[in-house]
């Protein structure tokens, strides 16, 4: 008699994993302030555009009071407050473009920065948790989740463009809200044999992926390829496999030996990851280990459900061994879309790394011109790479195609035609 209470007991939930009902991995109205004790932070935090663009924020930084972090009591506080640090380093870091960097990050900084991270157990740099997933507002709290009433708690150098940027993927992140609601009635549907269910919440789960690639399109509307790759992507990286600060950086009065975090990448977004897992998709060795790695800088509660969902019975034998056309289907129609959104992504990169990578090497070999400031500014030791440190064609193009292999053999040109 015991055997139903069991099973009832392992259904799987995602109660326990930080992930909202209806916004998924975003934090749920992040807060806009933090305690007057930190009022020095948001400050300078508030003004780190302006302050990069006259050359001053180190120095107003440098001159900042050291405050101790204990005052932060709760979660949406931590999140604030390593937001806030997270921008004034990125600034503080690359204030004058690569040429000038800096090895060290005063100790007025790093060591409440260092508590804060460990506390909320993410890195100390600026992550995709960070400057998406915490980094919103409402200007009308009545009004809709849209481009038109959201806006960014803190900005890095590049106006328009760096709103666009963020904003454009939290729309991503809100399009995968009905996929993420799915994935636990795929995982209890696989364990009870229930082959009806699982295909129709793959079925729910495709069409949110679709929804995911169709937000991903307002890139195009929002953030200008120039200013993204001219202005705004030096402000993303991080200092591990990145030629211009080969040594990392030392955070002073925290460890005398410099440390090494990778910057800011889409592959810190738990979305896919959980597809990936899901679906029975594998990475081979060099994109594997690099995926894993960004898991790390992810919300401690978020990479545990991906975890969680790797170690679930495999959802590709069961749709093998049902003998349902539908649930074959689905299946294919899941992974079909999930390539669709890495081909686009890959589409996206070019338009906004490639392209523009080239138009600067061309300009680098004339005269300087009216572009010539921005161009200074863009990363060259970053031409080729992401903002994570990965080599980002070669990377990009290698997950795609092993999502390729995640199709069922059967049926799988099929169904590659018919979307």
């Amino acid at each position: 008699m015991a055997a139903p209470e069991s099973d009832s007991k392992s259904s799987f939930s995602l109660d326990s994993y930080h992930v909202s009902e209806e916004l998924g991995f975003i934090l749920p109205d992040p807060l806009e302030e933090l305690p007057p004790y930190y009022q020095p932070w948001m400050d300078i935090a508030l003004q780190v555009p302006e302050l990069v663009h006259t050359h001053e924020l180190r120095c107003h930084i440098d001159k900042m009071p050291q405050l101790s972090s204990q005052f932060l009591q709760t979660y949406r506080e931590l999140r604030l407050a390593h937001l806030a640090l997270s921008v004034m380093t990125m600034g503080y870091i690359w204030q004058e473009g690569e040429n000038d960097t800096v090895e060290m990050l005063p100790q007025n900084l790093a060591v409440p920065y260092w508590e804060v991270s460990q506390r909320l157990g993410l890195p100390p740099i600026l992550t995709h948790a960070d400057a998406v997933l915490a980094n919103w507002r409402k200007k009308d709290p009545e009004g809709p989740f849209d481009m038109e009433n959201l806006e960014l708690l803190l900005s890095l150098p590049g106006g328009d463009s760096v709103r666009g940027f963020f904003m454009v993927t939290l729309l991503v992140e809100l399009e995968a809200v009905p996929a993420l609601r799915n994935i636990p009635v795929v995982i209890n549907g696989v364990r009870c044999g229930d082959a009806e269910t699982v295909a129709g919440a793959l079925e729910e789960i495709s069409q949110s992926i679709q929804d995911m690639t169709d937000a991903l399109k307002l890139m195009h509307v929002y953030v200008e390829p120039s200013v993204f790759y001219g202005i705004m992507r030096i402000f993303l990286s991080g200092w591990k496999d990145n030629p211009c600060m080969p040594k990392g950086l030392v955070y002073e009065g925290v460890q005398a030996a410099p440390m090494e975090y990778s910057g800011g990448s889409a592959a810190q977004s738990s979305l896919l990851h959980c597809f990936d897992e899901l679906l029975g998709v594998k990475h081979e060795a060099k994109s594997g280990a690099f995926l894993t790695r960004m898991r790390s800088y992810m919300p401690p509660a978020h990479k545990e459900l991906i975890q969680d969902i790797s170690s679930q019975p495999p959802l590709k034998s069961f749709v093998q061994q049902e003998a349902s056309e539908r649930l074959n289907k689905a299946f294919q129609l899941c992974v079909t879309k999930l390539l669709a959104l890495r081909s686009y992504h890959i589409n996206m990169v070019s338009r906004f790394i490639t392209v523009p990578a080239a138009h600067a090497r061309q300009l680098r070999n004339q005269s300087k011109n009216s572009e010539g400031e921005m161009i200074s500014r863009a990363p060259r030791a970053l031409e080729e790479r992401g903002t994570g440190g990965s080599g980002i064609m070669t990377f990009l193009k290698t997950v795609r195609d092993q999502t390729k292999d995640a199709l069922l053999s059967q049926g799988s040109k099929e169904v590659n035609h018919d979307s």
